[in-house]
């Protein structure tokens, strides 16, 4: 019976949901600490989404958002680099990351 098949199998890895990631995050609203929370989970599912870069929207307000997520960006493994976006980006309401490649 070679080349015979379960029903529903058609590997040896137990079925993982497929997150859709897009390439921008928007955190307007939202605390410190729940920015950072989302930017690390964003991060990790864009990296394995195979992105290059991403653009993490703050907005302008305070600039608590804008400084929380930068600080995270500059100590994170999965990030090359980081910038303003460019004014078609959001400006400085916006940081846009550069991934490291896998």
């Amino acid at each position: 019976m070679s080349g015979a098949r379960i029903a529903g199998r058609s590997s040896g890895r137990p079925d993982v949901p497929v997150r859709s990631v897009g390439p921008e995050l928007l955190l307007l609203g939202q605390t410190t600490d729940e920015a950072r929370d989302r930017v690390e989970q964003y991060l990790d599912d864009a990296f394995l989404a195979g992105l290059a870069s991403v653009r993490l929207v703050h907005g302008k307000g305070t600039g608590a958002l804008r400084r929380a997520v930068r600080d995270l960006l500059a100590c994170h493994p999965l990030v090359e680099s980081f910038r303003d976006g460019e004014p078609s980006e959001g400006g400085t309401g916006a940081t846009v990351a550069a991934l490291k490649v896998g």
